[in-house]
């Protein structure tokens, strides 16, 4: 073996160790997450709760503001693939499913991200295969938490809006997308998701969307504003979630206990056994 090969054997040696040392400190981060899950989830009710009171009172910050005020403007447009007097019924899947489960997220929501990251594919497995059909409704209430105050959740939304108006799959894929690991806020305070140019540069990662003008120009004229304020509103009249993420199985809250604590299933085994556990038969 010449001492070239062998430097680049060593280096790629170095490479593996580097990658796995930060695959285990990814798992690490994710276990403490998960361990003291119910205290993070809890934490984000919480601030749910009191930041839905307080934007009742102020309007949330200006960014969050501005926005709202220029939606209101903006005439109603309903998504295809969306039922109900304002298009905030989302149900993707076989509709002849016997099981509904029905997610509730935000899309600046940390957690939700986590989830995911780690078991969005076996939910989307699940519809596939007709385990279950999904119901989608999607909150906002992190852009008016204290020391989260932006437009990103709101802008998000209708950028999700104008994907579903391509497909149920431009749907869970660009959602999939913008919670992933590469492309969610890494800070809870960072607000990418309130620019049109961010939501389109991610857009690009996803077959349907990658190109297709009539998405980018919804995105770009806020051509589902409205709607992601109607969808708002649907989350926050539904009295018994709290915080995101949250998932129900035919009307049930599915949780997981964690150290003695009540948690939503974050990862795939949680998950797959809370809902075996809840499936009509």
């Amino acid at each position: 073996m010449s001492n070239r090969n062998s430097h680049q054997n060593k280096q790629a040696a170095r490479e593996r160790l580097r990658a796995e040392r930060e695959r285990q400190a990814k798992k690490d981060r994710t276990r403490r997450q998960l361990t003291v899950g119910g205290a993070v989830v809890a934490i984000l009710a919480i601030a749910g709760g009191i930041g839905y009171g307080v934007s009742q009172m102020n309007g949330g910050g200006d960014a969050s503001k501005k926005w709202k005020a220029a939606a209101e403007e903006k005439k109603l447009v309903k998504p295809a693939h969306t039922t109900g007097p304002q298009g905030t019924t989302v149900v993707i899947g076989d509709q002849k499913a016997k099981n509904t489960l029905h997610v509730y997220e935000d899309m600046r929501c940390p957690i939700c991200a986590e989830f995911e990251q780690y078991t969005g594919s076996t939910v989307a497995k699940d519809i596939k295969d007709g385990t279950f059909k999904a119901q989608y409704t999607m909150g906002t209430f992190l852009d008016d938490k204290e020391g989260m105050i932006g437009a990103g959740s709101k802008n998000a939304l209708s950028a999700l809006g104008a994907a579903l108006n391509v497909s149920p799959d431009a749907f869970l894929e660009y959602k999939s997308a913008l919670f992933s690991a590469k492309n969610h806020p890494q800070q809870e305070t960072d607000d990418a998701f309130a620019s049109d140019q961010k939501l389109i540069e991610i857009a690009q990662q996803v077959k349907a969307l990658k190109g297709n003008k009539s998405f980018e120009k919804a995105v770009t004229n806020g051509t589902y504003d409205r709607w992601a304020l109607a969808m708002s509103k649907a989350f926050n009249d539904t009295k018994d979630v709290t915080g995101t993420p949250t998932f129900k199985l035919n009307g049930k809250i599915l949780t997981v206990t964690v150290q003695g604590q009540q948690q939503p299933p974050i990862t795939p085994e949680q998950f797959n056994s809370a809902v075996r556990q809840n499936l009509k038969k």
